[in-house]
């Protein structure tokens, strides 16, 4: 059964409608929240936006980005929960009370994390085909007749390339390629959108020597194909404002020549302990590696929250994860050769 009539009947009855992003906020999230709210204002609706915690720095050319609010309204129709399904992902507002507010009214999932939906929902609209939520929301706004106005376009636009790594990953398709063809043929420039996005990458010379610090702080495991770095809550509180650090290096990380996956652990002062994971082009075990922990992702890209857990023992069962899900890999391709 089609969704998009009752997604559209349950916008079209109510009013003020909440965009919720998880605590963990990222350029598809809030790109695709952003659009969101100009497709609903341009349907008169009052769209108001959320996420529990402050956005980064480096999401900041993100025209918008500053009306995101940190608190759950009390006054509000109906939810839309976009980038996310998993209640973990929505621990602020569940350990507040937000959520049981959230979830007393009906709520709209948009999504494309091929996961199980732990989020009680009235609709959960998620297709994991699609390499951005950006993706989903504009399909949707084309079987709905939705506006799309140029400062929405502009956003889905973001959202897809934030997620594709410019139309580079595997999960990107021939139709992220026309959606983004189709966007620029209506008006987004795609240089004006990099050219502001580059203005916000620029760091500080403090930045930039804790940049290094890091680099020579990266661990190898499993003949150097596993690379690890931590970052501890001390560091996460004195250069988060500026830049999220695991950000700083993942990148890096990948770039050596022997590594095909690489992690960045954050260790907080309430017993929490999240990871970010990146494989590289032909090691797709992210999403295999992040769910062992409870979280979940892509095949290149995901992560994982754990909470009152040894980050000592969390550490090693992950590369001991990780190096049985490229030992697994390899034999796989092996067999595909013999």
């Amino acid at each position: 059964m089609s969704l998009e009539p009752e997604i559209n009947k349950l916008i079209s009855d109510n009013k003020t409608i909440l965009i919720i992003q998880a605590d963990n906020p990222d350029g598809d999230s809030l790109a695709s929240s952003l659009a969101l709210e100009q497709i609903l204002h341009d349907l008169g609706k009052e769209p108001i936006l959320y996420c529990a915690v402050s956005m980064p720095k480096h999401l900041k050319h993100l025209s918008g980005w500053d009306r995101v609010v940190n608190a759950v309204p009390r006054q509000f129709d109906i939810s839309i929960l976009v980038d996310c399904s998993s209640v973990g992902l929505l621990e602020i507002a569940q350990n507040n009370g937000e959520l049981a507010w959230i979830l007393a009214k009906p709520l709209i999932i948009l999504d494309h994390h091929e996961v199980e939906t732990t989020v009680k929902s009235t609709l959960n609209y998620n297709k994991p085909e699609a390499v951005a939520t950006g993706e989903v929301i504009y399909k949707l706004a084309k079987e709905l007749n939705w506006p799309l106005s140029l400062e929405a376009s502009e956003m889905l636009s973001a959202s897809i390339l934030y997620d594709s790594l410019g139309l580079m990953t595997e999960s990107t398709t021939a139709t992220s390629i026309r959606i983004i063809a189709d966007l620029v043929e209506s008006g987004v420039n795609l240089a004006k959108l990099e050219n502001a996005r580059r203005e916000t990458m620029k760091k500080s010379i403090s930045l930039t020597k804790y940049k290094g610090e890091l680099l020579q702080r990266i661990e190898y495991f499993n003949n150097d194909s596993i690379a690890t770095i931590t970052i501890p809550w001390a560091e996460i509180e004195q250069y988060s404002s500026q830049y999220n650090p695991s950000v700083l290096v993942l990148d890096e990380m990948r770039l050596v020549d022997s590594v095909k996956v690489a992690i960045a652990f954050k260790t907080y002062k309430d017993k929490r302990i999240t990871a970010k994971i990146r494989a590289n082009y032909g090691f797709p075990i992210a999403k295999d590696l992040a769910e062992a922990f409870g979280g979940g992702g892509h095949q290149y890209a995901s992560g994982f929250k754990v909470i009152d857990k040894s980050y000592s023992e969390i550490k090693a069962k992950c590369i001991q994860t990780a190096t049985k899900l490229l030992d697994k890999l390899s034999k796989e391709n092996e067999n595909e050769v013999n």
